[in-house]
Formats: C-alpha cells, structure tokens, sequence
C-alpha cells in the first residue's frame, strides 16, 4: 500500500457536490478513513481587472475532475472504488477501466497541481485573466506612465507583463507594464 493521489472522472459542475458526498461518506463510516485521506476540488485564483478595479476570483482550473488522496490496498481496492464510482455524478478514476485498480498521480503531477492550487508551498501566483489583444488600444492606470494611451505591441502571459508603445515627446516609445496597470479603451 502506498498513498497516492488519483484522478476522478465526474460530471462538470458536480465537482463540489461530490467532494460533499465523499466527506459525509467517510463521516458516516460508509468508506474507510484509513483508505480515503483527502478530496480535493483543484481551483486556482484569478485576477481581473473591472472598471479598474482588481478582482480575484477563484475558478476550477481542472473542471469535471476531483483528487482523492488514497492509500489503496492491493488486495481489497475494488470495495471503496466502487463506492466512489456509485457516487452520482462520478464517471470513473482516469486511465483505468472499472475492473483494474486506479493508478496514481505520479509525485511531480500531484505536486504541480498542489502547487498550483496553493495546497502546498511553491509558486502560486495569481493568474490574470488574458483578455488582451496585440493590437489593442489601452490606457495606462498605474506606474509612472499613467494616464497615458498606447497599443499593445507584445504579449508575456507567463509574466504578466504587456509591452504597450505610448508616444512620448512626439514618438513611440516601448513601455512594459503589469497585466493590472492597464485598462482597455
């Protein structure tokens, strides 16, 4: 036996109703807590920027699956296997055909989505909503450029950073801002 995180399969916007479910399960005694550990609905937080104003948000960022922290016998799997799958809602556990025993997540797979969730330590980061075109006409809301107007020149998603090209003493100039600086015109 080895604790590991599996991956289920479920309906999109049934995800919290079956964490629910699983929870009261191991509550009641219907699974055993010493197979089930943990379920964990993945979300992650997301910054928008409305009416200059900044937002987070917290959206599902793997919808339709859940992760079921489990330390799976290899002889008795299938009975709290196959009262997970009974659960309304439930598909199956990904990879694996109802007759076989689950696989896990490997370690770096669970450990890049709870990293990303914030579940453990690591490099959570607010998210933005991209919703910015190259192209695009925006004015500056913050820093020392702001109230300034320019088009959007390059993208940096995985910066969150936009290189706007603003006129300046009568010529464009390149100007990297934040994601959160700008607003769309």
């Amino acid at each position: 036996m080895a604790i590991g995180w599996y991956v289920l399969h479920v309906y999109s916007g049934f995800e919290n109703k079956i964490e629910k479910a699983i929870h009261i399960m191991l509550s009641t005694g219907e699974l055993d807590a010493n197979i089930v550990k943990d379920v964990k609905v993945p979300n992650e937080s997301i910054v928008e920027i409305k009416d200059g104003k900044k937002c987070t948000q917290t959206r599902k960022f793997l919808p339709g699956y859940i992760l079921v922290e489990m330390d799976l016998p290899d002889e008795d799997w299938k009975a709290p296997c196959s009262k997970i799958r009974q659960i309304n809602g439930v598909t199956a556990f990904v990879g694996t055909p109802p007759n076989r025993k689950p696989q896990p997540l490997s370690g770096d797979e669970a450990r890049v989505i709870l990293q990303k969730t914030g579940e453990i330590r690591g490099e959570k980061s607010l998210r933005p909503s991209l919703s910015f075109k190259q192209g695009e006409q925006v004015k500056i809301i913050g820093g020392p450029f702001e109230s300034f107007v320019g088009t959007i020149d390059e993208i940096s998603p995985e910066k969150n950073k936009l290189k706007v090209m603003v006129g300046i003493f009568g010529r464009n100039a390149p100007v990297e801002v934040d994601f959160s600086q700008v607003e769309k015109v």
